[in-house]
């Protein structure tokens, strides 16, 4: 099968797992990368640590057991529409698109090269979060603005979340039993987005140019009128990093109520707290609307995938998402629900309704391996 390192690699942080065809060898985080204090200064040297730490296990990255390196990377444009091998050409195209993940690209560029350095005859394969959107057509992709200021300036809908949309996709096309499911995805965690797919291809997804639009999340908005923003800017005299900060760090489920960890709201529910309340039935609002729209668009729906840490672990989310809507063939078995079984509609539902723990990392590995069976 093949021994994978994945790597993750964010601005202070690189989340890496060891796997051997499914199996998980080894996994860890070395966090605080060049914060002040730090043991660890640069991407660099949280490869070396990581290596170390393999190589007391005797799984280091020269062993030579180890096949290829896939490094998850979040933003590709219309540039990286699947997986891909990196070359000095790819990463040159990767900090081109820059600007538009100003925060995330250089983090995945640093682990990129840092594994490169350490082994530089080893495959490695660049699997972007934005691939498995590009499918979706120039309708849903498409915002309706002047044409050429959008070609000029990339603007459209990318997408994210995409390595855990493929994988939870397939999975529920399984459960469906027919490759030609369609399949609403709800990846709800801190962040959050709904994917509409039909034959295992993506036909919209709520994410769109940036991570912010879509679905409420812990901290972020999502859709919200673009004349709000503008007033905050006209009239409350707010900076376009002040807007940044309140639509990205400082709204969702925390400006609703003060709590972004949805296990909180939750408890703060239980108790009687309106602004938990309030808190709660925007959060489900957004998502019912989403499950509405995207059963529009793909005409059927054979089945509903819930994934991600609030997905799989909030029975009242979905509870409240799904309930009444038994005229669209979704009929929740509240028993099943409660104890989040892998099936959770009822029995003879035209709706499956299912809880699919995602794995992003052993998404990225398989597709890691299959770029590098077709370049030998």
């Amino acid at each position: 099968m093949g021994r994978v390192l994945v790597v993750n690699s964010g601005s202070s942080s690189v989340k890496y797992r060891l796997l051997e065809g499914d199996e998980r060898l080894a996994s860890g985080t070395v966090e605080r990368i060049g914060e002040p204090g730090s043991p660890v200064p640069d991407h660099e040297a949280a490869l070396k640590l990581i290596g170390a730490e393999l190589a007391g296990r005797g799984l280091g990255i020269d062993s030579p057991e180890l096949t290829a390196v896939g490094h998850r990377v979040v933003h590709g444009g219309v540039t990286f529409t699947e997986p891909t091998l990196i070359t000095d050409d790819v990463v040159g195209k990767i900090e081109e698109l820059i600007p538009l993940a100003p925060l995330h690209n250089p983090a995945g560029l640093a682990g990129i090269e840092a594994v490169r350095r350490l082994r530089p005859d080893l495959p490695q394969v660049a699997v972007f979060d934005t691939a498995f959107h590009a499918t979706i057509p120039p309708a849903a992709a498409a915002y309706a603005i002047d044409r050429e200021v959008a070609e000029r300036w990339r603007i459209r809908r990318y997408g994210f979340h995409g390595t855990s949309h493929a994988y939870v996709s397939r999975e529920a096309t399984r459960l469906a039993g027919t490759p030609s499911a369609g399949v609403i995805v709800l990846h709800l965690g801190n962040g959050a987005s709904a994917s509409a797919v039909s034959g295992g291809r993506c036909v919209d997804t709520s994410m769109g140019m940036t991570p912010l639009e879509g679905l409420v999340m812990g901290t972020r908005s999502g859709d919200v009128d673009p004349g709000a923003i503008l007033y905050l800017a006209r009239t409350a005299g707010m900076s376009p990093d002040e807007i940044d900060t309140l639509l990205n760090r400082r709204s969702g489920l925390l400006g609703l109520c003060g709590d972004n960890d949805m296990r909180a709201v939750q408890e703060r529910l239980a108790a009687g707290d309106p602004a938990a309340e309030l808190a709660m039935s925007v959060y489900c609002h957004r998502l019912r609307k989403y499950v509405g729209a995207y059963y529009a668009v793909l005409g059927s729906v054979d089945v509903i995938a819930f994934t991600g840490g609030v997905g799989e672990n909030s029975a009242p989310v979905r509870e409240r998402t799904l309930t009444g809507l038994e005229r669209l063939g979704i009929v929740l078995d509240p028993e099943r629900n409660a104890r989040g079984e892998r099936t959770i509609s009822a029995d003879g539902s035209p709706v499956r309704v299912a809880v699919i723990p995602t794995d992003e990392e052993l998404e990225i590995a398989h597709q890691t391996l299959e770029v590098v069976a077709r370049h030998r």
